[in-house]
């Protein structure tokens, strides 16, 4: 359809993708005046654009139509990392699972390097692992320092992480690194 990445702005707002209008609204607000450039406090530009086009995006019901058909189809095209029924079982599953939330978050802070982080629902679409099949790990790379959870309730790497990423070689392939967004092209 077009060159841009595509934008989860479901993620943007921290909702699922069932939320009503006035959900939406709610939650825009509150992110709204949080991030509002005017905002000496929490103030930044950046995420409040994002946080506006995620609104104008979801709060239009024919415009959110058109935009669930492209979400569904892009979130079935998603690359899964590893089969949803080996989350189960070995300690090498365990490690897999280890390394493919270090991957995912790496990328999301690669992206966004002062907030990049990643909501657990999206985390767990991404890797096509249920909510119980993360909870182990999750806790495991918080108490190791490797993940955060950030104020925005995110899932993100720490320096910890982005250097065992680098130590153990993770290797991870360009194509599941995130692209840049359109806003970070036109700042360069």
């Amino acid at each position: 359809m077009n060159d841009q990445p595509f934008v989860d702005y479901y993620e943007v707002l921290q909702l699922g993708q069932n939320a009503d209008a006035e959900t939406v609204e709610r939650v825009y607000r509150l992110f709204a005046k949080r991030y509002h450039p005017d905002n000496a406090a929490s103030g930044n530009e950046e995420r409040f654009r994002e946080i506006h086009d995620a609104f104008e995006m979801l709060s239009d019901p024919r415009r959110r139509a058109e935009y669930d058909v492209q979400y569904d189809r892009n979130k079935s095209l998603q690359w899964e990392i590893f089969e949803q029924n080996s989350a189960v079982g070995s300690h090498e599953e365990d490690r897999r699972i280890f390394r493919s939330i270090l991957s995912v978050l790496y990328a999301a802070r690669r992206k966004n390097p002062l907030s990049g982080g990643m909501g657990s629902i999206n985390l767990e679409k991404i890797l096509g692992v249920p909510r119980e099949h993360l909870e182990f790990p999750s806790w495991y790379l918080k108490k190791k320092g490797w993940i955060e959870v950030l104020d925005s309730g995110q899932y993100a790497i720490t320096i910890d992480g982005i250097d065992m990423v680098s130590r153990e070689d993770l290797s991870i392939p360009d194509d599941r690194l995130l692209s840049e967004s359109p806003l970070e092209e036109d700042a360069a």
